[in-house]
């Protein structure tokens, strides 16, 4: 039976061959939870009577309201920091040592190839840079991973995207994903699994993670890279060995297949209220000013963007008026950041620098919307309230785009 990649990683941990439609019972490798999600599956474990019997494979990271934004969000932290204590959960991050969690487990060693990830996130598909399947899953379905160490799972069809080219000054792996959804639309993957082949040599390992973090904008179950050098040169870095490379094999069967040409993009922003709605900034007519820039998330918080936003930053202000808010994705980018002098150059421009959290991504805290503001975000999402008020308008960019509508006052891309 021919297979794909991620239908390869699936059967292995399913213990038989499979095919796109199956409902398979798979073993995971690893649990995630955040201070959000991870409550309710707490909630869960506790209604059921049963003991969690797999604290090893559980890794909890307090990152969307901490440090705590109030008494609810201390609560919810309470309780994820005592069931950790009470159940022997060693992986558990707090504030201090954590990190935007999608930004933090490749960091810390936790994803490796041929791995199947879980975690009670949507953007959890992130790990399919570094070739696993990983997947977002519900809190209901988290508790019931922690007490059987299984999940239930129907085998997606794949999207191939055939990659050529090589990416020109100023773009990115965020107008590679923007570009992508803006073809498939934000249902157009719905349950199948992107995986990306073809010359992706030219994809930093921030660029691919970038890419896979939002494959579940345009609906899809995972995204996949395959093991390559810039792979194994990463993982020694991470310190992550004993890994598994899985390939698809040469008469698997796909549901589409894409052609994207690198060399031919050109920086875009997604426009309110959809990351499909995606438009280039050369076809821009009018001067859409701005109230917020954002430059941070599990999305784009990692050194490269960190460098990219310094890059146009240095020697510039912020427009007057306008709210420049940098988060650095771990503790360990952020003091790479103070290391290489980057957080001096956001200060210099008059930007708020914050210690890791995803903050106002969701609408959470340090940056929230009022009515009828506009922010242009290096962050996943533009949906109506995502980051405020329901009038306020959001445009996805990439770091460089970001910085540059930040010292202009409105959405502009940076030029030579």
């Amino acid at each position: 039976m021919s297979m794909t990649a991620t239908q390869k990683i699936i059967a292995k941990h399913a213990g038989h061959d499979v095919k796109a439609g199956d409902l398979v019972t798979v073993d995971v490798d690893l649990v995630l939870g955040n201070d959000i999600t991870s409550p309710v599956a707490i909630e869960e474990v506790k209604k059921s009577g049963k003991e969690i019997t797999i604290p090893d494979k559980v890794v909890l990271v307090m990152d969307h309201f901490v440090p705590c934004k109030d008494i609810k969000s201390a609560q919810q932290c309470k309780t994820c920091r005592e069931f950790a204590k009470a159940n022997g959960i060693k992986n558990f991050f707090d504030a201090g040592d954590m990190g935007i969690e999608h930004a933090l487990l490749p960091e810390k060693g936790f994803a490796k190839p041929g791995m199947l990830i879980i975690g009670a996130d949507s953007h959890t598909c992130t790990y399919g840079a570094l070739s696993c399947f990983s997947t977002g899953i519900g809190s209901t379905d988290m508790a019931a991973a922690m007490i059987t160490g299984k999940m239930w799972l129907r085998v997606p069809e794949a999207i191939k995207i055939n990659i050529k080219g090589k990416l020109q000054k100023y773009v990115t792996g965020k107008d590679v994903i923007l570009t992508i959804i803006k073809m498939l639309g934000t249902d157009g993957a719905t349950y199948k699994s992107l995986e990306f082949f073809g010359d992706i040599s030219s994809l930093s390992m921030d660029d691919r993670l970038c890419i896979a973090n939002m494959a579940i904008e345009c609906g899809a179950k995972n995204a996949f890279f395959p093991v390559d050098s810039l792979t194994k040169e990463y993982l020694e870095d991470v310190g992550a060995k004993d890994y598994l490379i899985f390939e698809p094999d040469k008469n698997a069967v796909y549901a589409k297949e894409l052609d994207i040409n690198l060399s031919s993009l050109t920086p875009v922003a997604a426009f309110p209220h959809l990351p499909s709605n995606v438009k280039s900034m050369e076809d821009l007519k009018e001067k859409i000013y701005l109230d917020q820039v954002v430059i941070g998330s599990c999305t784009n918080g990692r050194i490269s963007d960190m460098r990219a936003a310094a890059s146009i930053l240095k020697g510039h202000k912020k427009k007057d008026g306008l709210r420049l808010i940098i988060i650095p994705a771990t503790q360990k980018i952020y003091r790479q950041c103070i290391k290489e002098g980057l957080v001096d150059i956001f200060l210099d421009a008059g930007a708020v620098v914050s210690t890791p959290t995803c903050g106002p991504c969701l609408g959470g805290y340090m940056g929230i919307l009022a009515d009828g503001e506009k922010a242009c975000s290096t962050t996943n999402r533009n949906f109506v309230g995502r980051m405020g008020a329901k009038t306020s308008e959001i445009y996805l960019t990439s770091a460089y785009v970001a910085a540059q509508s930040a010292i202009n006052g409105y959405l502009s891309a940076p030029e030579d």
